[in-house]
């Protein structure tokens, strides 16, 4: 929404998903994401039906908790967290994407403002982002 910088420590999170370059790419196109794109990216999981939603996600967490490596899994997903934590606090990752925000709501590009109030309004949209709408971008040169 108007260029605001990501937050809920996605700088922590999408990298190990996606890898570094897979992470950028992300968040510099914006674009928007289906499960099946988000699953091939490695961003999710899994991509669950629809009607039995609820259902599948009981079955699979029951699955996980009753693996027979559960113990293990936990205690490496334990000693990972330990290891970034050591490596940069999740407060360093708060900080730098806080920072970042804050050029959103103070610096001199409105846009965040601006899509923020047609959000909030519920605006009809008057236009397509440039990033969104590819099908427009014909390569056209100005001849020299």
């Amino acid at each position: 929404m108007g260029n605001l910088y990501g937050s809920e420590f996605w700088t922590y999170l999408l990298p190990p998903r996606v890898g570094d370059e897979g992470a950028k790419a992300i968040m510099r196109h914006r674009l928007p994401m289906t499960a099946p794109e988000a699953v091939k990216l490695g961003f999710y999981d899994a991509c669950l039906p629809g009607p039995g939603f609820a259902v599948d996600v009981a079955r699979r967490a029951a699955e996980l908790a009753a693996a027979p490596d559960f113990a293990e899994k936990l205690a490496a997903k334990q000693a990972k967290r330990r290891a970034d934590e050591a490596a940069k606090p999740l407060a360093a990752y708060r900080a730098e994407e806080l920072a970042e925000m804050r050029r959103n709501f103070y610096g001199f590009d409105p846009s965040y403002h601006v899509a923020r109030y047609h959000f909030v309004s519920r605006s009809a949209h008057s236009w397509t982002p440039r990033h969104l709408a590819r099908h427009r971008d014909l390569d056209w040169k100005v001849p020299a």
